[in-house]
């Protein structure tokens, strides 16, 4: 299978230090020659890496030729604001963004919208499509939102912002391959008719991915615990497993018919390399 059969987009997050700007440009460059669809940029949880998410898309799209798609959030800031900076980035070239609730600061009890900001994410959306004609992303959650009170309210709800003007919307990382088709089926009952990309988290640190699905409602499978059992202080042998857990997870939804990808990076491009390598999205036939 060849590289125009499949089409990849990568989350990058904006670095906080030299030595992870360092580690961010060196999986920018060896990622950019697979030829993504997009490349997104996140916003910090609470808005507060709204500097450091410009200043890293604003470098990507002076010095490489990939499509930069920005997160923007509902949080920390007023429509006029969000607006303002959605005009900027389109006065950049940029007509690609991810749009997003956000996540509430670490010390809120829970999220209140700003009082003269969008609520969420399907107003954000919408008020987006005002400001200029965008390619929206949104987020999808196979698994529920964490905070939705019901399946069928998270679902209304990707449905309402996919009605307000996006384009297309990613899903939150999953393990179970079923997991996703069912959410796929449910969507499709529902009247989505929006492409739904799976979000792939190649797992560097288990710690950290458990930490990450507890965030947001992801299952970590017993099988998946074992096969990273024993080998914190294994890092090699990690890589490999990790390798063969993601390749085997998009080969299987490949099997079923999907040729979308979107993967979460955490600024390596290692492991992502080698599964875009197993989809058959290479450089060389990238380039060709």
């Amino acid at each position: 299978m060849t590289s125009r059969n499949v089409e990849v987009s990568f989350e990058f997050f904006p670095p906080h230090s030299k030595k992870m700007e360092e580690t961010l440009w060196n999986s920018v460059q060896r990622l950019k020659h697979l030829s993504p669809r997009f490349v997104s940029v996140t916003y910090g949880a609470d808005g507060s890496t709204r500097e450091r998410t410009h200043a890293a898309v604003e470098r990507i799209v002076a010095e490489t030729d990939l499509t930069a798609a920005p997160h923007l959030t509902c949080i920390g800031a007023s429509r006029g604001e969000v607006d303002d900076i959605a005009r900027e980035y389109w006065d950049m070239g940029i007509q690609n963004l991810v749009a997003l609730r956000g996540d509430p600061p670490q010390d809120a009890t829970g999220y209140t919208p700003h009082p003269d900001g969008y609520a969420y994410a399907a107003d954000l959306v919408a008020g987006l499509r005002k400001v200029a004609d965008f390619d929206i992303s949104v987020a999808a959650y196979p698994e529920v939102h964490p905070e939705a009170p019901s399946p069928e309210f998270d679902l209304e709800n990707l449905k309402r912002k996919l009605d307000a003007g996006a384009t297309r919307a990613i899903t939150q990382f999953f393990f179970d391959v079923n997991v996703f088709l069912r959410f796929r089926d449910r969507a499709a009952a529902a009247g989505i008719k929006s492409p739904i990309v799976p979000g792939i988290l190649p797992i560097t640190r288990f710690p950290q991915l458990q930490r990450f699905a507890a965030q947001c409602g992801a299952s970590v499978p017993d099988w998946l615990q074992e096969r990273f059992a024993g080998l914190e202080d294994d890092a090699e042998t990690r890589r490999l497993i990790a390798a063969s857990v993601a390749i085997e997870l998009v080969r299987k939804l490949q099997d079923e018919g999907i040729s979308e990808f979107h993967f979460y990076t955490l600024n390596r491009s290692e492991l992502t390399v080698a599964i875009c390598h197993a989809l058959g999205v290479r450089p060389d036939q990238a380039a060709a």
